[in-house]
């Protein structure tokens, strides 16, 4: 079972959210503001934190990235809003998981299971030694086993989880890969979430590889396509 960080300023989320944590055999750790939230994070040992957008004393999105400084913690974002930009800015600061309020706290700890399940298997993947693979298109390098990418000799910075994407792709280079297959091998077949979690993460995919955007095609009622074949304009 898991220790979770339930960050949020209502305390009738967190006891709710604590509740069914609880029932599912977790311990809780809880914090009213971002500054509590990173102070559990570094001395709490946290399995994976929830935290909500809207808090006192430092918001959610200025927690994450404060705890992004030093933990690699899976982290789920609670927000009252759904907009757009409230996903992206989560996910390019490395948040794993966005929730909207109202949620269902049952459907909330699926998410907390999913979420530690494949945070499992990459950590039990990455006890083997892979072999050396490096691909090269122009000035765009992929160490893979080094989960690297070079832009022009320079390291791209990106996501955990736009790192999943663009190796998955990079794999299955010139293949035609569906939404429902790239949902269910990047964030695992008991994902919860929707379509624009893999839109959004191919918009922030394709900014972080600039010129070599045109690698990722975007097949119009099928999903995604990295051609190999296309060069840098």
């Amino acid at each position: 079972m898991y220790k979770i960080l339930i960050a949020d300023d209502e305390a009738g989320i967190r006891t709710l959210v604590a509740k069914y944590a609880v029932f599912e055999g977790h311990t809780v750790v809880e914090a009213a503001d971002g500054m509590e939230a990173i102070e559990l994070c570094k001395n709490g040992d946290v399995d994976i934190a929830i935290v909500d957008i809207m808090m006192p004393e430092l918001d959610g999105f200025s927690a994450c990235r404060e705890i992004r400084k030093f933990s690699d913690v899976p982290i789920i974002m609670l927000s009252a809003r759904g907009e757009e930009y409230d996903r992206i800015n989560g996910f390019e600061i490395g948040v794993d998981d966005y929730v909207v309020k109202p949620f269902s706290p049952k459907e909330l700890m699926l998410r907390v299971e999913a979420i530690m399940k494949r945070t499992g298997r990459r950590a039990n993947s990455e006890n083997v030694s892979p072999q050396k693979e490096v691909v090269k298109l122009g000035g765009l390098t992929a160490d893979v086993s080094a989960r690297a990418v070079y832009i022009d000799g320079a390291p791209a910075d990106m996501t955990p989880k736009e790192y999943d994407l663009f190796f998955y792709m990079l794999r299955n280079r010139n293949i035609a890969l569906s939404r429902e297959r790239l949902i269910s091998e990047v964030w695992g077949y008991d994902y919860f979430g929707d379509d624009r979690t893999l839109d959004t993460h191919i918009k922030l995919l394709r900014r972080s590889l600039g010129k070599y955007a045109a690698h990722i095609v975007t097949l119009r009622g099928v999903g995604y396509r990295f051609d190999s074949e296309i060069s840098a304009t």
